[in-house]
C-alpha cells in the first residue's frame, strides 16, 4: 500500500483559506468637551487627555462655552473652583457667595495641587501641545463671548465649527466635562 503526501496549499502560520485576516487595530482616540472654565473642572479634562497621550491615544480637546475661560491668555492663571452651589463643597450657597471665598478656595486648591506635584493650568497645556494633543476652540462660543484668536493662548490649533469637532473626532470615544 503506497500512501502519497500532498504539498500543503499554504503556509502552516497563514491563516486557512476562506478565514478574514486580522487587521491591525485602528488607532484609539479619544475627543474631550470641556465646557466648564472652572479650575476643578479644568483638570479633569486635561489630565484625561494627557494620560491618553502618555498611552499612545491620540486626543482632540474642543473648549466651548465657559470651558474657552481654560485657555484665554486672560483667564488660564486665574482660574477658580466653582464653590457656589457645589454640594461637594460642604459649604452653604450663602457662604460660598461671599466676596473672596472663590479666591481662598483657589488659593487652598492651588496649595494642594502644588504639593502634589501636578501641573498648573497652562503647564498642562504646554504639556499637550508638546504631545501632540490637538486643542480647539468653539466658533459659535467664541462669537457669543466677543473672544478673537488672539485672545487664545498660543496652544489652541484653531477656532472650528462643531461640525468640524465630529469630523476630527470621527471614531474617537466622545467625553463630555
Amino acid at each position: 500500500m503506497t500512501t502519497t503526501m500532498e504539498a500543503p496549499t499554504a503556509a502552516p502560520w497563514a491563516a486557512p483559506q476562506g478565514e478574514p485576516q486580522l487587521e491591525a487595530p485602528a488607532a484609539r482616540k479619544v475627543a474631550i468637551i470641556c465646557s466648564k472654565g472652572s479650575l476643578d473642572m479644568a483638570y479633569p479634562g486635561l489630565i484625561l487627555a494627557n494620560a491618553a497621550r502618555m498611552m499612545g491615544i491620540d486626543a482632540v480637546i474642543f473648549f466651548t462655552f465657559w470651558g474657552l475661560d481654560i485657555i484665554r491668555e486672560k483667564t488660564v492663571d486665574r482660574l477658580q473652583p466653582g464653590i457656589v452651589g457645589n454640594p461637594a463643597m460642604h459649604m452653604p450657597t450663602m457662604v460660598a457667595g461671599l466676596p473672596g471665598m472663590g479666591a481662598m478656595a483657589a488659593g487652598m486648591m492651588r496649595k494642594k495641587i502644588d504639593g502634589i506635584d501636578v501641573p498648573t493650568v497652562r503647564e498642562l497645556l504646554e504639556t499637550l501641545d508638546d504631545a501632540g494633543a490637538e486643542m480647539y476652540a468653539c466658533h459659535m462660543a467664541m462669537e457669543m463671548m466677543g473672544f478673537t484668536r488672539d485672545d487664545l493662548v498660543p496652544q489652541v490649533r484653531d477656532v472650528i465649527t462643531a461640525m468640524d469637532f465630529f469630523a476630527k473626532s470621527e471614531g474617537a470615544q466622545i467625553i463630555f466635562i
